[in-house]
């Protein structure tokens, strides 16, 4: 499979949307990189989620602690992007700055084509909203942080679709994360998001308080992984993020392989492994060979 050109008569972001109008969820699971990408398009997904804490461990082998810059993520998108041609729902943290630094997210975001963009409430830098410590700006100022986010929107001319999120759920508990999140509902985002859930209750709560469109983003090991992909569609949800579902099994794949070697001094006998042939499929080799040799003087 060859990069796959932008459709001319539909934007990703115009494609998710007419899948949301069609109700039901979407589920989305996260992609450290591009391969990956691939990966969970060739499973039969719907959409693609470009993880923050997977971009950054892939990148820099480091914690997502706010250390990309807004060009180092919009470009991680961008490759997603090309990668694949299923809508890809991008994390732009906090936008990365003021005002006129979110303008600049928003036009970045919407030129690397992704379909979604989800916002957050977090003083900089940020941390992932899994972790302890999380700092939040004041609510009227999230509001302002996202309305900022749809007049670039509108400034651009795109219909990306724009995710306000909060991470008010840990630090101030679920409460305040539903208020923030129905101020923010005002402030023209397209869907809600409360980061940080770790229980089944913690859903259940979310699911309760907010009739406005809204995802979830469901952390492996945690209580609320437990739920399923039905019983979170009952629940309202729209769309469901599995952010590390991939990260944590290819982490986990490469380890017992690389302990295997070590132990064995051979790579014979790791299991599971996929061929070369099986691998040369997924980044597409038959496609970009044929368009080469149609191009290239035989010889």
């Amino acid at each position: 499979m060859t990069e796959k050109p932008a459709l001319p008569l539909m934007s990703a972001a115009a494609r998710l949307r007419a899948r949301l109008a069609e109700g039901g969820i979407i589920a989305a699971p996260g992609a450290p990189d591009a391969l990956t990408a691939r990966l969970v398009e060739k499973a039969g997904f719907g959409a693609v989620y470009m993880t923050g804490l997977g971009a950054t461990a892939v990148r820099v082998g480091q914690p997502d602690l706010s250390i990309l810059t807004q060009t180092e993520m919009a470009d991680h998108a961008r490759a997603m992007v090309r990668a694949v041609g299923i809508p890809v729902i991008a994390d732009a943290d906090t936008g990365y700055g003021g005002p006129l630094n979110m303008r600049r997210t928003v036009r970045e975001y919407v030129q690397a084509g992704v379909g979604a963009m989800h916002i957050e409430d977090q003083i900089s830098p940020k941390r992932c909203g899994q972790l302890s410590g999380v700092r939040l700006i004041d609510r009227q100022e999230g509001v302002l942080r996202l309305k900022a986010a749809a007049e670039a929107r509108a400034e651009a001319g795109a219909d990306v679709v724009i995710i306000g999120r909060t991470d008010a759920l840990q630090p101030e508990g679920l409460d305040s994360a539903l208020d923030r999140a129905k101020a923010y509902g005002d402030a023209g985002v397209d869907l809600l998001f409360v980061d940080g859930v770790k229980t089944r209750a913690e859903v259940e709560g979310i699911s309760a308080g907010l009739s406005a469109p809204k995802i979830v983003s469901i952390v492996d090991g945690t209580d609320a992984a437990n739920l399923t992909l039905t019983e979170l569609e009952q629940m309202g949800f729209s769309m469901v993020l599995y952010a590390v579902t991939t990260l944590f099994s290819a982490a986990a794949a490469v380890r017992s392989a690389l302990d295997h070697l070590k132990a064995q001094g051979t790579p014979q006998g790791i299991a599971p492994q996929i061929t070369y042939a099986e691998f040369c499929d997924i980044v597409g080799l038959a496609d970009f060979q044929d368009f080469a040799h149609r191009h290239e003087i035989d010889g």
